[in-house]
């Protein structure tokens, strides 16, 4: 894999760890609509995630390296992730698409199956290719 590759891929692996990070916090305010303030916000913050999700498995498959079973095995895996990804982006859109987003509807979207799903795909295929990479 190159360089290059990987750190594309650990940026977008970044931005959907870090919007998560901000939607936990957003959702323990309590509040019942969007405030306007500066940079970043609930909505930049969902555009984001939504912006990564896009590419995620495009970039992990061009960091798909080792042993032909290992390439094939993250392939397998990455047509599961796609679906994931899918499910995913549907429900960040849902909230993009509300006029105000309130802490309620993140701290729905935040316990949605299809977003905990996603963010243990994304944690399983990054271990998963750096292992690749390490033995391969």
């Amino acid at each position: 894999m190159s360089p290059a590759a990987r750190a594309a891929l650990q940026q977008t692996i970044d931005a959907i760890e870090s919007s998560y990070e901000f939607m936990l916090a957003y959702a323990a305010q309590g509040r019942d609509s969007e405030p306007q303030s500066p940079e970043p916000t609930i909505r930049s913050t969902l555009q984001a995630l939504e912006s990564a999700l896009g590419g995620l498995c495009e970039q992990a498959q061009a960091c798909a390296t080792g042993p032909a079973t290992a390439r094939a095995a993250i392939e397998e895996f990455l047509s599961v992730a796609r679906r994931d990804v899918v499910a995913a982006r549907a429900a960040v859109r849902l909230a993009l698409a509300v006029p105000s987003i309130g802490s309620q509807l993140i701290d729905n979207l935040n316990a949605s199956i299809h977003v905990r799903t996603l963010l243990t795909d994304v944690f399983l295929l990054d271990e998963a290719l750096k292992a690749a990479t390490r033995h391969g």
